[in-house]
């Protein structure tokens, strides 16, 4: 990459901890430090506080000009990632201008960044490439009778969470009329529109549930987890309160890896976390654009091959 230097551009407010692991990465592989900048000062649209005051400028040769905060630097290696997902539309216009400029960044591509992100959008996609999903409907300020019907129609027991969310914050499991109607509302304060899905019925022998978060860059599986969450209602999610257990990528249950790399490919992500559980066939559940890992081996699996398929390509 010779000696120009590395850009690290993360969302400074941001407090899931991957933007450290992204550095020493960058660090191990380089022997220097990135430079890190604060993504907030290219967003657009005002949600991100300090935004609007960073410039970037096409150099020509696959290299970019930014400047924020009084700092400029050019570079040919832009790493993107820990964007919130309520952020990514502010964001848009960035990735837009790294694209043209030619820069390398496998953090440029909008319409993946969107489809993963807005779970309607997610499903819709899932749908059209025949990738495994449980049915699910899109609710979108339903009457009382319209969300009803709906539920009904899935069997009276669903998940309902948010188009767009994180962390399996706003995530409610459903089975009664009365919980409906709560979620609704809920929604509705919100003023977000929802999903539900049929419950896959995820459990281990001992009645816990239990899913696998699979994280794949480049077409090739990465990382493996299983989450187990004791609260049958709550969300396995570790955020919620779910134990991850690291996995070595071959334990898996047979046909996993496959269906993770297929939704990744279906959403056009050249890295992402995939949700997934081995009953009902084996389905999807979501797709994360920039998945959190913790400090077991997260950097060796994810960091420095994600870094390094910057400085590579």
């Amino acid at each position: 990459m010779g000696r120009r230097d590395l850009v690290l551009l993360t969302d400074h407010s941001s407090t899931e901890g991957t933007r450290a692991a992204m550095a020493t990465a960058a660090r191990r592989l380089t022997g220097r430090e990135p430079v890190l900048m604060d993504a907030r000062h290219f967003m657009t649209d005002g949600t991100g506080g300090v935004n609007g005051t960073g410039r970037i400028e096409a150099e020509g040769g696959g290299t970019v000009r930014l400047e924020a905060e009084g700092r400029v630097v050019t570079t040919d290696a832009v790493v993107v990632y820990e964007i919130p997902p309520h952020r990514r539309p502010a964001f848009a216009h960035c990735q837009r201008l790294l694209r043209a400029s030619g820069v390398r960044s496998l953090g440029t591509d909008v319409e993946a960044w969107r489809a993963a992100t807005e779970k309607d959008r997610t499903v819709e996609r899932f749908t059209r490439d025949g990738v495994p999903q449980m049915p699910t409907i899109t609710l979108s300020r339903p009457s009382p009778e319209a969300a009803a019907e709906a539920f009904e129609r899935l069997g009276g027991d669903v998940w309902a969470r948010p188009c767009v969310g994180m962390g399996g914050d706003d995530v409610f499991h459903i089975t009664t009329r009365t919980q409906l109607a709560a979620a609704a509302r809920h929604y509705a304060d919100l003023g977000t529109d929802w999903l539900i899905a049929q419950d896959a019925r995820n459990f281990i022998a001992d009645g816990r549930r239990h899913q696998y978060r699979v994280v794949v860059l480049g077409g090739r599986v990465v990382r493996a987890t299983e989450h187990v969450q004791a609260d049958p209602d709550a969300p396995c999610n570790e955020c919620q309160g779910a134990v991850s257990i690291l996995l070595e990528t071959d334990e898996l249950p047979p046909g996993l890896a496959e269906l993770a790399i297929l939704a990744t490919k279906s959403l056009g992500l050249p890295l992402a976390g995939v949700d997934l559980a081995a009953e009902s066939g084996g389905v999807v559940f979501e797709v994360n654009v920039h998945p959190a890992f913790g400090r077991t081996r997260g950097i060796d699996q994810i960091a420095v091959p994600y870094v390094a398929a910057h400085l590579h390509s």
